[in-house]
């Protein structure tokens, strides 16, 4: 059977290059000889329940408001996950998934409730620059990305962030940076994410297709000692 990767309205969240994170998969899926169908589900398309992982991406107000209500109306993505399917949803894509969020007006709208998270608006500089997190899990190491964001998003008492933040701003309180819950992965954190830390790409991939071969990447790993190095 193959691994299905489901790439959500990429032409709508793809305004900072997440949808690389697919490739990414793909290709570390593939180096593992698992064989892989990367989906791409555009507006207007049924998003397919039976897939294995979904990714999301960021975006600007308008298209981010756009893709929340045609997942909410299609209600693909959260059968899903709630079957146990990996999500990976990056900054636009993080607050979508979240408990409640301000609309392209500033309004607050519900999400779609995949963690109990809400984002807000204040008078806060945005938030743009080089983040460095230190994850509390997975035995991950230090991990980079580059965050550019106006809302800040407070996780409910009892959902784990992705990490605590060493530089930067993160989701903007308790010095917590994304969530990490069950299978559900969000953050602030572009570059694409995974491109710059293999071994998150590798934490997700596990949740969907259980453990992994070894592989070695020497030019991924290269990159992402690079940006650590230069970070730390």
């Amino acid at each position: 059977m193959s691994l299905v990767i489901v790439r959500l309205y990429h032409d709508l969240l793809g305004t900072y290059g997440d949808q690389g994170n697919a490739e990414i998969l793909v290709h570390r899926a593939k180096a593992r000889n698992l064989e892989v169908d990367l989906v791409e589900v555009t507006p207007g398309m049924a998003v397919p329940r039976s897939g294995d992982i979904y990714l999301l991406g960021g975006g600007e107000d308008g298209p981010q408001s756009a893709a929340l209500e045609m997942l909410k109306s299609d209600g693909g993505l959260n059968y899903a996950a709630a079957g146990g399917a990996t999500v990976l949803a990056i900054c636009a894509g993080f607050q979508i998934i979240g408990a409640s969020l301000p609309d392209s007006q500033g309004q607050i709208t519900s999400g779609l409730g995949l963690v109990d998270a809400h984002t807000i608006y204040d008078s806060s500089p945005r938030s743009v620059g080089e983040l460095v997190i230190q994850p509390n899990r997975g035995e991950l190491p230090v991990l980079t990305g580059f965050e550019n964001h106006q809302g800040l998003t407070r996780l409910g008492s009892d959902m784990p962030p992705l990490g605590l933040v060493r530089s930067g701003v993160g989701n903007g309180f308790d010095k917590h940076e994304g969530v990490w819950h069950g299978n559900v992965f969000g953050s602030y954190m572009h570059g694409p994410v995974l491109a710059r830390n293999p071994e998150l790409a590798d934490a997700v991939l596990q949740c969907a297709a259980g453990p992994l071969a070894k592989y070695v990447d020497p030019f991924a790993e290269a990159f992402a000692t690079e940006r650590r190095d230069t970070l730390a």
